[in-house]
């Protein structure tokens, strides 16, 4: 009766065994939230491969948004309609709060919606994405005359195709790179809110570029 008993624990154990080993895992810990800047990429990476999942969430998402906004990431880009942030880096309605100017470049109005994203709906994440064959930084190189306010935005490139000029390489592709590190420098020692925000740690401010051809965004080093 005694070995019968012993069998039966044995029989049990094993198949206990059995069935833990074919669970599924659960960790005992949740991990720790994914940041902002790994979601805009993780986002870009299904873009490149066609495989975005919030281009059907537009209109769901419409009255859950109407209350407010709580962008995950501020976008300082270019103007040009090849490179639409919320298609880049496949993210919906309310996620993103982008600020556009050709070259994207930032006067006192941009830098004014950026403060307003950063203290009020307290967006700690800024992306400046340039791209390649941007044409108001090769408007800034020819260094010709432009008509109406052009001119403004050309002026406003000038001192990153003054750097990119001394360095070796293709000058396009420096100066795009210079101008979108330049605009990661205003934004970074704006004063009197954005340095403070960055000096205390409460506010990342990335490079990025964008490939027109294979749709990836790459980020520049400081």
């Amino acid at each position: 009766m005694a070995r019968l008993h012993r069998s039966i624990v044995l029989l049990v154990i094993v198949f206990a065994s059995a069935a833990c080993a074919s669970a599924p895992s659960t960790p005992a810990v949740a991990p720790a939230a994914t940041s902002p800047l790994a979601v805009l990429l993780a986002g870009n990476r299904r873009f490149v491969h066609g495989r975005p999942t919030h281009v059907q969430q537009a209109y769901d998402q419409r009255p859950a948004l109407v209350q407010g906004q709580h962008p995950i990431a501020i976008i300082v880009c270019c103007s040009d309609s090849r490179v639409p942030p919320e298609l880049v880096f496949d993210q919906g309605l309310g996620r993103l709060f982008v600020v556009r100017l050709a070259g994207e470049v930032v006067d006192a109005n941009a830098l004014g919606s950026i403060e307003y994203a950063t203290e009020h709906l307290h967006t700690h994440l800024i992306v400046v994405l340039g791209h390649d064959q941007c044409g108001a930084v090769q408007a800034a190189i020819a260094a010709g005359q432009v008509p109406g306010h052009i001119e403004s935005i050309v002026r406003a490139i000038q001192p990153a195709v003054a750097e990119a000029r001394t360095q070796p390489g293709n000058l396009l592709d420096n100066a795009i790179n210079d101008n979108i590190l330049h605009v990661v420098s205003q934004i970074k020692s704006s004063r009197p809110i954005l340095a403070h925000l960055v000096d205390t740690g409460q506010l990342q401010v990335v490079g990025a570029r964008y490939n027109l051809a294979s749709g990836r965004v790459v980020l520049l080093p400081d």
